[in-house]
């Protein structure tokens, strides 16, 4: 009991022990060196008597034995001792007290051997002795000082923020499987990442150099061909990605039932071409909507935050009034972005004066031809100038010789014609591709989210580039085996290109996430949406005599935001989602991707390049060029000679009003 009796009667029991230590050897001592103490005067008649009488008891039979009775009550009082405890005080240097105190404690004996007189050899032999002794006491009484809990074994505290992980296998028809590494109470233990169900969309994040392409989404492209699916291929720095789906196809084309064709677009060097204005596929003004929508707000990103303003709307409007013509106009003859392009560039009385003899566009057009009567020119300009402006920057031969041609459509999951569509960006030239390239894909997402498709796998590397609208994609696309996989270097991206909400809705309906070094608030997001786990906490308390250490548990964020943004290349985190009929319990994981990298270098070094189609001169895109240009007059001469015809048929004694009098203008011009 730790009472104050109980203290001192412990106190006292400590210190008779080690009387009975120091009594014993001082009697070894004194027998041991008798013939020393003789010379020196130091016995009596009455004290050897005394001394003969424990003699006898065998105890100081010998060298040896009193000197381990000796040490074996001293060790006895050493174990009650307790002294202030000393942070200071180490293992290595008791240690090293008691070591030396035995090897001095126990050699002592050679002193016998020396020859030297008896004085000599008892004063060297007590003195060895005795300070052997003194160190042996003064490593016991450091032991209890010593502060044996130590608490900063784990000072990142790894091992509590460590946690049990899908260590199975578990794959089928849809599914992503990523090897991986994981700690667990400090041993290495092999798991997987199974993303078993794909459908319910994935994100992979990851700061430039986190390793999104080379851990994570070159093994989407690899199993998801492998497994038979279609696939889109936004590739923000071709070639990369579409080298390995290329290959990836020609290792697994027997996979198919129908063997899917490959498709590339790419502006910088031209391989296939592809109007996403296709006539075929734009059913109703509606698809001419959302194609201008797409087209405007890719070339002005900021507008994406202000949809809804009227200097927003009336350009996207009047660049739809312009596409649904060119729609119905010969049925579509001329419905591709160059001519549209061509078309809107035309002066105002001539654009206007056709624009009128579509009924299907009046409701678009009136406010602009209003204006334009009204010769309200500021107004006017301000509505179209800002939708002119930008579809210029898009006036590039190289441009309109891809976008006006049709080699393949955008419905990639085709039962009858799968596909393989792999489209190129380049870093330097984002303001003017992106644009195209958000088009391309709103296109093929309005005609692969239909009932009776193929599987069909949409990767999008560096996604906040474009302005494409997922969120109905990843809703509704799941039911029409649709997976969508979106690579993301941060959140603040997408809030800053597409608006915070607009960026919540995409972060908060992805089932997978897949998270390599982020900071700040797309960080502390993460590890919010990873909840925490029960951890193990101790505390230390140290007082003038004693220690006592506290354990407890509590809940604590299970990986912090702090080990989310110091994460090393190759490290994620994430969560993913199961499917009814194949629950995972440990959906949480923080581990180390695995991936082979000499067969990985070397399969690369034994890629084909991508095939090469008929070699496209510049005379080529030039005439082309000038085609379109062509095609755009034609229409313009045809349509206002039809109006002048019609004009003259109907009388000149009608009345004439000032807007029949400017359209007798443009008719004439």
């Amino acid at each position: 009991m730790n009472t104050g009796e109980d203290t001192q009667g412990l106190r006292k029991i400590i210190d008779l022990t080690r009387l009975i230590s120091l009594f014993i050897l001082s009697v070894h001592f004194y027998l041991t060196c008798y013939q020393a103490f003789r010379e020196w005067h130091w016995t009596a008649t009455f004290t050897d008597r005394i001394i003969s009488n424990f003699a006898r008891t065998g105890l100081f039979s010998g060298i040896l034995k009193p000197k381990l009775a000796a040490l074996l009550f001293l060790a006895i009082s050493l174990l009650g001792a307790k002294g202030k405890k000393d942070e200071k005080i180490q293992r290595n240097s008791i240690a090293a007290y008691l070591l030396c105190g035995l090897l001095i404690y126990f050699l002592s004996l050679l002193v016998f051997y020396l020859q030297v007189g008896n004085s000599m050899v008892a004063i060297g032999y007590m003195g060895i002795t005795g300070t052997g002794y003194l160190l042996i006491l003064t490593g016991g009484t450091s032991l209890s000082r010593l502060i044996k809990a130590n608490l900063n074994k784990d000072i990142f505290n790894k091992n509590n923020e460590t946690f049990p992980q899908e260590e199975r296998l578990l794959e089928n028809g849809y599914s992503i499987n990523l090897r991986a590494k994981y700690k667990l109470n400090g041993k290495i233990r092999d798991s997987y990442v199974n993303i078993i169900n794909p459908h319910r969309s994935t994100a992979v994040l990851g700061l430039a150099g986190a390793g999104k392409t080379y851990f994570v989404i070159r093994h989407v492209i690899d199993q998801h061909i492998r497994k038979g699916h279609s696939m889109f291929l936004y590739d923000f720095k071709f070639s990369d990605l579409t080298l390995i789906a290329y290959n990836a196809l020609l290792k697994y084309k027997n996979n198919y039932k129908v063997k899917p064709t490959f498709w590339v677009i790419d502006f910088d060097k031209i391989y296939h071409r592809c109007n996403p204005l296709d006539p075929q596929s734009m059913e109703d003004i509606t698809d001419a909507t959302e194609s201008s929508r797409t087209i405007m707000l890719g070339l002005n990103r900021e507008w994406l935050k202000k949809q809804g303003d009227f200097f927003v709307e009336s350009p996207i409007n009047f660049l739809t009034a312009i596409i649904w013509y060119l729609r119905k106009y010969e049925d579509g003859r001329y419905c591709t972005l160059p001519h549209v392009i061509e078309l809107m560039q035309t002066d105002y009385d001539r654009l206007f004066a056709v624009l009128e003899q579509e009924e299907e566009i009046n409701a678009l057009i009136n406010p602009f031809i209003s204006a334009y009567h009204n010769k309200a020119m500021a107004q006017l300009e301000g509505q179209i100038a800002s939708a002119k402006i930008g579809l210029a920057r898009l006036a590039s031969p190289q441009l309109y010789y891809v976008l006006s041609g049709n080699d393949f459509t955008l419905d990639i999951n085709n039962p009858d014609e799968p596909k393989i569509v792999c489209m190129g960006n380049n870093p330097q030239k984002i303001q003017v591709y992106g644009a195209v390239l958000s088009l391309y894909v709103n296109r093929m997402l309005k005609l692969i989210n239909k009932k009776g498709k193929l599987k069909s796998s949409l990767i999008f590397d560096e996604f906040p580039t474009l302005t494409a609208d997922l969120i109905p994609t990843i809703s509704t696309g799941r039911s029409n085996l649709i997976s969508v996989t979106i690579g993301i270097q941060d959140f603040s991206q997408l809030k800053k290109d597409y608006g915070a909400d607009h960026a919540d809705v995409i972060t908060g309906i992805v089932g997978n996430v897949i998270c390599g070094q982020v900071t700040g608030d797309t960080a502390k997001k993460m590890s919010e949406n990873f909840g925490k786990i029960m951890q193990n906490r101790e505390s230390l308390s140290i007082n003038s005599s004693d220690t006592s250490v506290s354990k407890s548990t509590q809940l604590d964020y299970a990986i912090p935001a702090s080990k989310i943004a110091a994460l090393s290349s190759g490290e994620f985190v994430g969560i993913v989602a199961d499917n009814p009929d194949c629950k995972i319990e440990l959906k949480m994981f923080h581990a180390e991707l695995q991936n082979d990298h000499a067969a990985i270098k070397k399969e690369e070094e034994n890629y084909k390049p991508l095939p090469t189609v008929a070699d496209v001169t510049e005379q080529d895109i030039q005439e082309t060029y000038k085609c379109i240009k062509g095609d755009i007059e034609r229409l313009l001469v045809n349509e206002l000679k039809k109006l002048r015809d019609y004009e003259l048929s109907d009388g000149p004694d009608d009345a004439k009003t000032d807007n029949d009098a400017e359209r007798q203008q443009a008719v004439s011009m």
